[in-house]
Protein backbone atom coordinates (compact mmCIF):
# COMPACT_ATOMS: atom_id res chain seq x y z
CA UNK A 1 0.00 0.00 0.00
CA UNK A 2 0.91 3.59 -0.82
CA UNK A 3 2.06 5.06 2.20
CA UNK A 4 1.48 8.85 3.15
CA UNK A 5 3.98 11.25 1.26
CA UNK A 6 6.96 10.39 2.97
CA UNK A 7 6.91 11.81 6.75
CA UNK A 8 10.38 12.88 7.30
CA UNK A 9 9.53 15.61 4.90
CA UNK A 10 6.93 16.66 7.37
CA UNK A 11 9.28 15.83 10.28
CA UNK A 12 12.51 17.80 9.14
CA UNK A 13 12.88 21.43 7.83
CA UNK A 14 16.17 22.73 5.90
CA UNK A 15 15.84 26.33 5.47
CA UNK A 16 17.02 29.50 6.28
CA UNK A 17 20.43 27.74 8.41
CA UNK A 18 17.98 25.70 10.59
CA UNK A 19 18.56 22.12 10.94
CA UNK A 20 16.72 21.31 13.77
CA UNK A 21 14.23 23.10 15.44
CA UNK A 22 11.01 22.54 17.85
CA UNK A 23 7.84 20.51 17.26
CA UNK A 24 4.44 21.43 18.38
CA UNK A 25 4.74 19.88 21.91
CA UNK A 26 7.59 22.18 22.34
CA UNK A 27 6.32 25.36 21.09
CA UNK A 28 3.26 24.34 23.69
CA UNK A 29 5.48 24.03 26.40
CA UNK A 30 7.49 27.30 26.09
CA UNK A 31 4.39 29.11 25.20
CA UNK A 32 2.37 27.97 28.93
CA UNK A 33 3.03 29.85 32.17
CA UNK A 34 2.38 29.04 35.71
CA UNK A 35 0.41 30.60 37.90
CA UNK A 36 3.08 32.90 39.90
CA UNK A 37 3.40 35.78 41.48
CA UNK A 38 3.38 37.31 44.75
CA UNK A 39 2.20 35.42 47.89
CA UNK A 40 -1.32 37.87 48.07
CA UNK A 41 -1.58 36.62 44.49
CA UNK A 42 -0.97 33.06 44.78
CA UNK A 43 -3.36 32.84 47.55
CA UNK A 44 -6.29 34.10 46.09
CA UNK A 45 -5.21 32.04 42.66
CA UNK A 46 -4.39 34.75 40.64
CA UNK A 47 -7.96 36.39 40.26
CA UNK A 48 -6.57 39.93 40.31
CA UNK A 49 -7.94 41.01 36.69
CA UNK A 50 -9.85 43.26 38.01
CA UNK A 51 -8.76 43.77 41.89
CA UNK A 52 -5.32 45.50 41.21
CA UNK A 53 -2.84 46.64 43.56
CA UNK A 54 -0.29 44.09 43.43
CA UNK A 55 2.25 43.97 41.46
CA UNK A 56 1.86 40.81 39.39
CA UNK A 57 -0.97 42.84 37.75
CA UNK A 58 2.29 43.56 35.36
CA UNK A 59 2.24 40.35 33.65
CA UNK A 60 -1.70 40.09 33.37
CA UNK A 61 -3.60 43.46 33.31
CA UNK A 62 -1.25 46.30 33.98
CA UNK A 63 -4.55 48.65 34.54
CA UNK A 64 -4.38 47.45 38.02
CA UNK A 65 -1.01 49.71 39.02
CA UNK A 66 -3.67 51.99 38.68
CA UNK A 67 -5.22 51.15 42.09
CA UNK A 68 -2.23 52.35 43.81
CA UNK A 69 -2.12 55.15 46.18
CA UNK A 70 1.67 55.06 47.37
CA UNK A 71 4.83 53.24 46.01
CA UNK A 72 5.85 50.60 47.17
CA UNK A 73 8.96 47.43 46.71
CA UNK A 74 8.14 43.73 47.53
CA UNK A 75 9.98 40.69 46.95
CA UNK A 76 8.65 36.85 46.53
CA UNK A 77 10.70 33.60 47.80
CA UNK A 78 9.34 29.99 47.40
CA UNK A 79 10.13 26.53 47.93
CA UNK A 80 8.42 23.64 45.89
CA UNK A 81 8.43 20.38 46.29
CA UNK A 82 7.57 18.06 42.88
CA UNK A 83 6.38 14.81 42.51
CA UNK A 84 5.82 13.34 39.34
CA UNK A 85 3.97 9.67 38.88
CA UNK A 86 3.15 7.51 35.96
CA UNK A 87 1.47 4.41 35.28
CA UNK A 88 2.24 2.62 32.23
CA UNK A 89 -0.22 0.04 31.45
CA UNK A 90 -0.22 -0.94 35.67
CA UNK A 91 3.15 -0.42 36.39
CA UNK A 92 3.75 2.41 38.63
CA UNK A 93 7.03 4.81 38.98
CA UNK A 94 7.74 8.08 41.14
CA UNK A 95 10.06 10.66 40.78
CA UNK A 96 10.21 14.01 43.01
CA UNK A 97 12.78 16.92 43.66
CA UNK A 98 12.81 19.98 45.94
CA UNK A 99 13.61 23.51 44.43
CA UNK A 100 14.24 26.72 46.29
CA UNK A 101 12.97 29.83 43.73
CA UNK A 102 13.73 33.32 43.61
CA UNK A 103 10.02 34.44 42.07
CA UNK A 104 9.95 38.46 41.67
CA UNK A 105 10.97 41.55 42.71
CA UNK A 106 9.57 44.51 41.82
CA UNK A 107 8.98 48.92 42.28
CA UNK A 108 5.95 50.76 41.80
CA UNK A 109 6.09 54.43 42.13
CA UNK A 110 2.91 56.56 42.71
CA UNK A 111 2.76 60.35 41.24
CA UNK A 112 -0.38 61.88 42.30
CA UNK A 113 -1.55 65.25 40.37
CA UNK A 114 -3.22 66.61 43.08
CA UNK A 115 -6.65 66.44 41.27
CA UNK A 116 -10.14 65.00 42.25
CA UNK A 117 -11.21 64.30 39.23
CA UNK A 118 -9.87 63.15 35.77
CA UNK A 119 -6.23 62.01 36.26
CA UNK A 120 -5.85 61.48 39.84
CA UNK A 121 -2.66 59.80 39.45
CA UNK A 122 0.01 58.03 37.70
CA UNK A 123 1.89 54.76 38.18
CA UNK A 124 5.25 53.50 37.00
CA UNK A 125 5.97 50.00 37.64
CA UNK A 126 9.37 47.65 36.88
CA UNK A 127 9.53 43.69 37.92
CA UNK A 128 11.22 40.76 37.56
CA UNK A 129 8.60 37.76 37.53
CA UNK A 130 9.34 33.96 36.99
CA UNK A 131 6.15 33.25 34.77
CA UNK A 132 7.11 29.22 34.07
CA UNK A 133 9.08 26.98 35.65
CA UNK A 134 10.36 23.67 33.74
CA UNK A 135 11.76 21.90 36.83
CA UNK A 136 10.45 18.30 36.90
CA UNK A 137 11.88 14.98 36.94
CA UNK A 138 9.19 11.99 35.87
CA UNK A 139 10.25 8.36 34.80
CA UNK A 140 8.31 5.44 32.78
CA UNK A 141 8.74 2.35 33.28
CA UNK A 142 6.68 -0.81 32.06
CA UNK A 143 6.15 -2.36 28.86
CA UNK A 144 4.48 -2.64 25.29
CA UNK A 145 4.13 -4.33 22.45
CA UNK A 146 5.99 -1.82 20.04
CA UNK A 147 9.45 -0.81 20.48
CA UNK A 148 11.00 2.43 19.19
CA UNK A 149 12.87 -0.08 16.76
CA UNK A 150 9.73 -0.20 15.11
CA UNK A 151 8.99 3.29 14.89
CA UNK A 152 12.54 4.55 13.93
CA UNK A 153 12.12 1.67 10.94
CA UNK A 154 8.99 3.46 10.02
CA UNK A 155 9.82 7.14 10.38
CA UNK A 156 12.69 5.87 7.81
CA UNK A 157 10.04 4.48 5.28
CA UNK A 158 10.99 5.61 1.60
CA UNK A 159 13.99 6.35 2.67
CA UNK A 160 17.11 4.77 0.34
CA UNK A 161 19.37 3.12 2.55
CA UNK A 162 22.47 4.90 1.07
CA UNK A 163 21.02 8.02 2.00
CA UNK A 164 21.01 7.06 5.65
CA UNK A 165 24.48 5.89 5.58
CA UNK A 166 26.93 7.89 6.87
CA UNK A 167 30.60 7.79 4.58
CA UNK A 168 33.25 9.27 6.77
CA UNK A 169 34.97 12.28 5.14
CA UNK A 170 32.35 12.39 2.78
CA UNK A 171 28.66 12.31 2.92
CA UNK A 172 26.52 13.35 5.87
CA UNK A 173 23.06 12.53 6.16
CA UNK A 174 22.68 14.54 9.11
CA UNK A 175 23.26 17.83 6.83
CA UNK A 176 23.23 16.29 3.18
CA UNK A 177 19.48 14.74 3.21
CA UNK A 178 16.29 15.59 4.68
CA UNK A 179 16.03 12.44 6.36
CA UNK A 180 14.60 12.50 9.79
CA UNK A 181 17.70 12.54 12.51
CA UNK A 182 16.30 9.76 14.51
CA UNK A 183 16.27 7.76 11.72
CA UNK A 184 19.96 8.42 10.80
CA UNK A 185 20.89 7.52 14.19
CA UNK A 186 18.57 4.57 14.45
CA UNK A 187 20.04 3.12 11.39
CA UNK A 188 23.57 3.87 12.41
CA UNK A 189 22.62 1.98 15.70
CA UNK A 190 21.59 -0.35 14.49
CA UNK A 191 17.91 -0.32 15.66
CA UNK A 192 16.53 -1.26 12.18
CA UNK A 193 17.59 -2.97 8.93
CA UNK A 194 15.95 -2.99 5.46
CA UNK A 195 13.93 -5.53 4.59
CA UNK A 196 16.59 -5.91 1.15
CA UNK A 197 19.79 -4.71 0.87
CA UNK A 198 19.81 -1.35 -0.84
CA UNK A 199 15.99 -0.72 -0.59
CA UNK A 200 13.96 1.99 1.42
CA UNK A 201 11.04 0.40 3.72
CA UNK A 202 12.55 -1.20 7.29
CA UNK A 203 11.77 -3.71 10.16
CA UNK A 204 13.01 -3.92 13.47
CA UNK A 205 16.36 -5.24 13.91
CA UNK A 206 15.14 -7.18 17.31
CA UNK A 207 13.02 -10.06 15.56
CA UNK A 208 13.17 -13.30 14.03
CA UNK A 209 11.86 -14.64 10.28
CA UNK A 210 8.88 -16.89 10.37
CA UNK A 211 6.48 -18.41 8.57
CA UNK A 212 4.46 -14.59 7.24
CA UNK A 213 7.43 -12.94 7.15
CA UNK A 214 9.72 -10.66 9.60
CA UNK A 215 8.22 -10.84 13.22
CA UNK A 216 9.58 -8.67 15.59
CA UNK A 217 9.79 -8.83 19.29
CA UNK A 218 8.26 -6.98 22.02
CA UNK A 219 10.48 -5.15 24.10
CA UNK A 220 9.66 -7.02 27.56
CA UNK A 221 10.58 -3.80 29.69
CA UNK A 222 10.91 -0.06 28.87
CA UNK A 223 12.70 2.46 30.90
CA UNK A 224 11.93 6.05 29.65
CA UNK A 225 13.74 8.55 32.34
CA UNK A 226 13.22 12.45 31.81
CA UNK A 227 14.80 15.46 33.77
CA UNK A 228 13.67 19.12 33.13
CA UNK A 229 15.28 21.93 33.78
CA UNK A 230 15.03 25.62 33.53
CA UNK A 231 12.83 28.39 33.72
CA UNK A 232 11.02 31.65 31.98
CA UNK A 233 11.82 34.89 33.54
CA UNK A 234 10.15 38.07 32.69
CA UNK A 235 11.19 42.06 32.75
CA UNK A 236 8.01 44.51 33.29
CA UNK A 237 7.95 48.00 32.21
CA UNK A 238 4.53 49.47 33.11
CA UNK A 239 2.23 52.41 33.00
CA UNK A 240 -1.04 53.20 34.43
CA UNK A 241 -3.66 55.81 35.41
CA UNK A 242 -6.14 56.63 37.46
CA UNK A 243 -9.10 58.19 36.08
CA UNK A 244 -11.57 59.82 38.84
CA UNK A 245 -10.99 56.93 40.95
CA UNK A 246 -13.09 55.30 38.53
CA UNK A 247 -12.08 54.01 34.99
CA UNK A 248 -8.10 52.63 35.59
CA UNK A 249 -5.60 52.11 32.38
CA UNK A 250 -2.54 50.50 32.19
CA UNK A 251 0.31 49.20 30.08
CA UNK A 252 3.15 46.99 30.12
CA UNK A 253 6.05 46.37 27.78
CA UNK A 254 7.79 43.04 28.61
CA UNK A 255 11.20 41.43 27.88
CA UNK A 256 11.02 37.72 28.31
CA UNK A 257 14.30 35.35 29.29
CA UNK A 258 14.19 31.31 27.84
CA UNK A 259 16.36 28.88 29.74
CA UNK A 260 15.19 25.42 29.16
CA UNK A 261 16.96 21.74 29.44
CA UNK A 262 15.82 18.40 28.84
CA UNK A 263 18.04 15.22 29.08
CA UNK A 264 16.60 11.78 28.54
CA UNK A 265 17.58 8.53 29.06
CA UNK A 266 15.68 5.37 26.94
CA UNK A 267 16.32 1.58 27.14
CA UNK A 268 14.84 -1.52 26.01
CA UNK A 269 15.37 -4.84 27.33
CA UNK A 270 13.81 -7.60 24.93
CA UNK A 271 15.86 -10.51 26.56
CA UNK A 272 19.09 -10.79 28.41
CA UNK A 273 21.31 -10.48 25.21
CA UNK A 274 19.12 -8.33 23.31
CA UNK A 275 18.76 -4.66 24.36
CA UNK A 276 18.63 -0.84 23.27
CA UNK A 277 19.57 2.56 24.18
CA UNK A 278 19.38 6.11 23.57
CA UNK A 279 20.46 9.19 25.33
CA UNK A 280 19.44 12.65 24.61
CA UNK A 281 20.05 16.20 25.19
CA UNK A 282 18.59 19.92 24.51
CA UNK A 283 19.00 22.94 25.68
CA UNK A 284 17.10 25.82 24.11
CA UNK A 285 18.06 30.03 25.29
CA UNK A 286 16.63 32.94 23.61
CA UNK A 287 14.65 35.93 24.91
CA UNK A 288 11.35 37.83 23.52
CA UNK A 289 9.12 40.37 23.62
CA UNK A 290 5.79 41.14 24.25
CA UNK A 291 3.10 44.32 25.42
CA UNK A 292 -0.30 43.81 27.63
CA UNK A 293 -2.77 46.15 27.93
CA UNK A 294 -5.85 46.35 30.40
CA UNK A 295 -8.56 48.46 31.90
CA UNK A 296 -10.49 48.29 35.60
CA UNK A 297 -13.53 49.94 35.42
CA UNK A 298 -15.64 50.83 38.93
CA UNK A 299 -19.42 51.44 38.07
CA UNK A 300 -20.05 51.30 42.04
CA UNK A 301 -18.13 51.25 44.82
CA UNK A 302 -18.64 47.48 45.23
CA UNK A 303 -18.47 46.21 42.09
CA UNK A 304 -15.21 46.49 39.46
CA UNK A 305 -15.35 45.02 36.14
CA UNK A 306 -11.86 44.58 34.00
CA UNK A 307 -10.81 43.33 30.75
CA UNK A 308 -7.00 42.75 29.35
CA UNK A 309 -5.39 41.77 26.10
CA UNK A 310 -1.65 39.83 26.64
CA UNK A 311 -0.52 40.04 23.01
CA UNK A 312 1.97 36.98 21.89
CA UNK A 313 5.48 36.77 23.15
CA UNK A 314 7.76 36.66 19.95
CA UNK A 315 10.81 35.05 20.76
CA UNK A 316 14.09 34.51 18.65
CA UNK A 317 15.57 30.86 19.78
CA UNK A 318 18.49 28.54 19.18
CA UNK A 319 18.84 24.97 20.12
CA UNK A 320 22.31 23.14 21.22
CA UNK A 321 21.81 19.34 21.25
CA UNK A 322 22.50 15.41 21.20
CA UNK A 323 22.04 12.09 21.02
CA UNK A 324 23.80 8.63 21.06
CA UNK A 325 21.89 5.23 20.44
CA UNK A 326 23.34 1.73 20.46
CA UNK A 327 21.74 -1.35 19.93
CA UNK A 328 22.96 -5.23 21.53
CA UNK A 329 21.92 -8.49 19.69
CA UNK A 330 22.53 -12.07 20.84
CA UNK A 331 25.13 -10.47 23.08
CA UNK A 332 27.00 -8.53 20.24
CA UNK A 333 27.31 -4.44 20.57
CA UNK A 334 27.03 -2.22 17.75
CA UNK A 335 29.25 1.02 18.15
CA UNK A 336 27.68 3.90 19.61
CA UNK A 337 26.31 5.88 17.31
CA UNK A 338 25.72 9.43 17.85
CA UNK A 339 24.82 12.89 15.85
CA UNK A 340 27.07 15.92 15.85
CA UNK A 341 27.02 18.26 19.00
CA UNK A 342 25.62 20.90 16.97
CA UNK A 343 24.08 23.97 17.67
CA UNK A 344 20.63 25.24 15.25
CA UNK A 345 20.08 28.75 13.53
CA UNK A 346 18.48 31.07 15.62
CA UNK A 347 14.83 30.72 14.58
CA UNK A 348 11.38 32.63 15.85
CA UNK A 349 8.53 31.27 18.27
CA UNK A 350 5.42 32.93 18.64
CA UNK A 351 3.35 31.81 21.63
CA UNK A 352 -0.43 32.30 21.57
CA UNK A 353 -1.92 35.73 22.85
CA UNK A 354 -4.81 35.92 25.68
CA UNK A 355 -7.61 37.41 26.95
CA UNK A 356 -8.53 38.14 30.25
CA UNK A 357 -11.70 38.76 31.51
CA UNK A 358 -12.93 39.81 35.02
CA UNK A 359 -15.32 40.85 37.95
CA UNK A 360 -14.70 41.61 41.57
CA UNK A 361 -16.69 42.17 44.59
CA UNK A 362 -15.65 44.25 47.18
CA UNK A 363 -16.84 45.31 50.82
CA UNK A 364 -15.46 46.44 53.73
CA UNK A 365 -13.46 43.18 55.02
CA UNK A 366 -13.59 41.34 52.45
CA UNK A 367 -13.75 40.68 48.50
CA UNK A 368 -14.18 37.94 46.27
CA UNK A 369 -12.83 37.76 42.60
CA UNK A 370 -13.49 36.01 39.32
CA UNK A 371 -11.18 36.15 35.90
CA UNK A 372 -11.62 34.12 33.23
CA UNK A 373 -8.53 33.98 30.31
CA UNK A 374 -9.27 32.78 26.79
CA UNK A 375 -6.31 31.91 25.02
CA UNK A 376 -6.04 30.17 21.18
CA UNK A 377 -3.30 28.32 20.79
CA UNK A 378 -3.82 27.48 17.46
CA UNK A 379 -2.16 30.89 16.79
CA UNK A 380 1.18 29.34 17.81
CA UNK A 381 4.05 29.70 15.00
CA UNK A 382 7.35 28.43 14.35
CA UNK A 383 8.78 30.05 11.61
CA UNK A 384 12.99 30.76 10.23
CA UNK A 385 14.22 34.24 10.04
CA UNK A 386 13.15 34.68 6.76
CA UNK A 387 9.48 34.18 7.79
CA UNK A 388 8.95 30.90 6.33
CA UNK A 389 6.62 28.66 8.44
CA UNK A 390 8.15 25.46 9.72
CA UNK A 391 6.22 21.81 8.79
CA UNK A 392 5.62 22.01 12.90
CA UNK A 393 3.33 25.50 11.75
CA UNK A 394 0.80 23.21 10.14
CA UNK A 395 1.18 20.77 12.80
CA UNK A 396 -0.29 22.92 15.28
CA UNK A 397 -3.04 23.71 13.15
CA UNK A 398 -4.19 20.40 12.71
CA UNK A 399 -3.83 19.53 16.75
CA UNK A 400 -4.56 22.48 18.89
CA UNK A 401 -7.54 24.96 19.76
CA UNK A 402 -8.66 27.15 22.58
CA UNK A 403 -7.84 26.74 26.49
CA UNK A 404 -9.82 28.36 28.91
CA UNK A 405 -8.69 29.20 32.37
CA UNK A 406 -10.84 29.79 35.21
CA UNK A 407 -9.89 31.48 38.47
CA UNK A 408 -11.63 32.43 41.58
CA UNK A 409 -9.97 34.04 45.08
CA UNK A 410 -11.50 35.44 48.19
CA UNK A 411 -9.96 37.17 50.60
CA UNK A 412 -11.12 38.27 54.44
CA UNK A 413 -9.71 40.54 57.14
CA UNK A 414 -10.39 39.28 60.42
CA UNK A 415 -8.83 42.28 62.02
CA UNK A 416 -7.40 45.50 60.26
CA UNK A 417 -4.13 43.82 60.14
CA UNK A 418 -4.72 40.30 59.55
CA UNK A 419 -6.14 38.63 56.53
CA UNK A 420 -6.78 34.83 55.56
CA UNK A 421 -6.84 34.07 51.67
CA UNK A 422 -8.04 31.15 49.29
CA UNK A 423 -8.77 30.63 45.64
CA UNK A 424 -8.74 28.22 43.06
CA UNK A 425 -7.90 27.33 39.12
CA UNK A 426 -9.06 25.63 37.21
CA UNK A 427 -7.08 25.44 33.24
CA UNK A 428 -8.69 22.87 29.95
CA UNK A 429 -6.36 21.41 27.87
CA UNK A 430 -6.26 22.77 23.97
CA UNK A 431 -5.81 20.13 22.55
CA UNK A 432 -7.73 18.26 19.83
CA UNK A 433 -9.59 14.96 20.33
CA UNK A 434 -7.87 13.14 18.34
CA UNK A 435 -4.56 14.13 19.74
CA UNK A 436 -5.77 13.28 23.37
CA UNK A 437 -6.91 9.89 21.79
CA UNK A 438 -3.67 9.26 20.47
CA UNK A 439 -5.37 8.75 16.79
CA UNK A 440 -4.61 10.15 13.41
CA UNK A 441 -6.88 12.98 12.70
CA UNK A 442 -7.99 12.47 8.63
CA UNK A 443 -7.50 14.64 5.82
CA UNK A 444 -10.12 16.65 3.17
CA UNK A 445 -9.24 13.94 0.66
CA UNK A 446 -10.40 11.28 3.12
CA UNK A 447 -6.61 9.91 3.95
CA UNK A 448 -4.99 9.79 7.47
CA UNK A 449 -1.58 11.87 8.24
CA UNK A 450 1.15 9.18 9.17
CA UNK A 451 1.55 10.32 12.92
CA UNK A 452 -0.10 11.31 15.92
CA UNK A 453 2.23 13.78 16.98
CA UNK A 454 4.54 15.89 14.43
CA UNK A 455 8.47 15.70 16.41
CA UNK A 456 11.50 17.12 15.32
CA UNK A 457 15.00 15.94 15.99
CA UNK A 458 15.77 12.37 17.47
CA UNK A 459 13.45 13.16 20.74
CA UNK A 460 10.64 11.09 20.39
CA UNK A 461 8.50 11.11 23.81
CA UNK A 462 6.50 13.46 24.65
CA UNK A 463 3.12 14.42 26.78
CA UNK A 464 -0.23 15.75 25.99
CA UNK A 465 -2.27 17.61 28.33
CA UNK A 466 -5.26 16.86 30.07
CA UNK A 467 -6.02 20.01 32.22
CA UNK A 468 -4.79 21.27 35.73
CA UNK A 469 -6.41 21.91 38.79
CA UNK A 470 -5.02 24.21 41.83
CA UNK A 471 -5.74 25.22 45.27
CA UNK A 472 -4.75 27.93 47.56
CA UNK A 473 -4.52 29.48 50.86
CA UNK A 474 -2.61 32.31 52.67
CA UNK A 475 -2.46 34.53 55.25
CA UNK A 476 -1.76 38.21 55.18
CA UNK A 477 -0.42 40.30 58.07
CA UNK A 478 0.62 44.27 58.44
CA UNK A 479 2.86 44.74 60.94
CA UNK A 480 3.12 48.62 60.50
CA UNK A 481 1.66 50.99 57.97
CA UNK A 482 3.81 50.68 55.93
CA UNK A 483 5.67 46.89 56.36
CA UNK A 484 3.84 43.79 55.75
CA UNK A 485 4.32 40.53 54.82
CA UNK A 486 2.35 37.53 53.19
CA UNK A 487 2.36 33.45 53.18
CA UNK A 488 0.62 31.52 50.44
CA UNK A 489 0.08 27.37 49.94
CA UNK A 490 -0.30 26.83 46.71
CA UNK A 491 -1.29 22.98 45.74
CA UNK A 492 -1.56 21.91 41.47
CA UNK A 493 -1.83 18.76 39.83
CA UNK A 494 -0.94 18.45 36.20
CA UNK A 495 -2.57 15.53 34.35
CA UNK A 496 -0.83 14.09 30.70
CA UNK A 497 -0.46 11.29 28.70
CA UNK A 498 3.17 10.41 28.34
CA UNK A 499 4.45 8.98 24.97
CA UNK A 500 7.64 7.07 24.56
CA UNK A 501 7.02 7.81 20.95
CA UNK A 502 4.47 8.55 18.73
CA UNK A 503 1.72 6.27 16.92
CA UNK A 504 1.86 5.84 13.28
CA UNK A 505 -0.76 5.30 10.79
CA UNK A 506 -1.44 4.12 7.10
CA UNK A 507 -3.50 5.82 4.70
CA UNK A 508 -6.88 4.57 5.73
CA UNK A 509 -6.32 5.30 9.61
CA UNK A 510 -4.99 1.51 10.32
CA UNK A 511 -2.50 1.60 12.71
CA UNK A 512 0.68 0.63 12.28
CA UNK A 513 3.01 1.32 15.03
CA UNK A 514 0.88 1.32 18.04
CA UNK A 515 2.43 3.28 21.29
CA UNK A 516 0.19 3.28 24.49
CA UNK A 517 0.30 6.24 26.83
CA UNK A 518 1.35 6.63 30.44
CA UNK A 519 -1.12 8.07 32.98
CA UNK A 520 1.27 11.09 34.30
CA UNK A 521 0.34 13.19 36.99
CA UNK A 522 2.37 16.03 38.58
CA UNK A 523 1.72 17.11 41.66
CA UNK A 524 3.15 20.53 43.22
CA UNK A 525 3.25 22.13 46.74
CA UNK A 526 4.38 25.20 46.83
CA UNK A 527 5.08 27.70 49.74
CA UNK A 528 5.79 31.21 49.09
CA UNK A 529 6.79 34.33 51.11
CA UNK A 530 6.47 37.94 49.96
CA UNK A 531 7.67 40.75 51.91
CA UNK A 532 6.53 44.36 51.12
CA UNK A 533 7.36 47.85 52.17
CA UNK A 534 4.99 50.61 50.86
CA UNK A 535 6.23 54.56 51.09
Amino acid sequence: MKRITCLFISAFFLAGGVAYAQGEMDAYKMSQTDLNGTARYLGMSGAFGALGGDISSMSTNPAGLGIYRSSEVVTTISLSSIKANTNWNGSKADESKTRFNFDNIAYVGYFPTGNDEGIVGWNLGVSYNRVKSFNRTYRMNGAQAYSLADYAADLAYGIPEKDLQLVKGGYDPYFDSRSPWLSILGYEAGFFDPNQEGGSEYHSAFGKQGSNGWEAYSPQNVDLLVNEKGSIGQYNFSFATNISDRVFLGATVAVTDMDYSLKTKYTEDFSTVDQLWMDNGLTTDGTGYAFNIGAIVRPADFLRLGVAYNSPTWYKLTDYFHGEAQTIINNKAWDVASTPDYQSGSYHLRTPDRWIFSAAGVGKNFLVSVDYELTNYKRMNLNDLDGNDMQSTDDIKKDFGMSGTLKVGAEVKITPQFSVRAGTLWRTSPMKQHVKDGISPQKADGTYYADAVGIVGTIPNYTVDKGTNSYSIGLGYRFTPSFYADLACVYREYKEDAYAFPSTFRENGEVFVKSDPASLKTKTTQVALTLGYKF
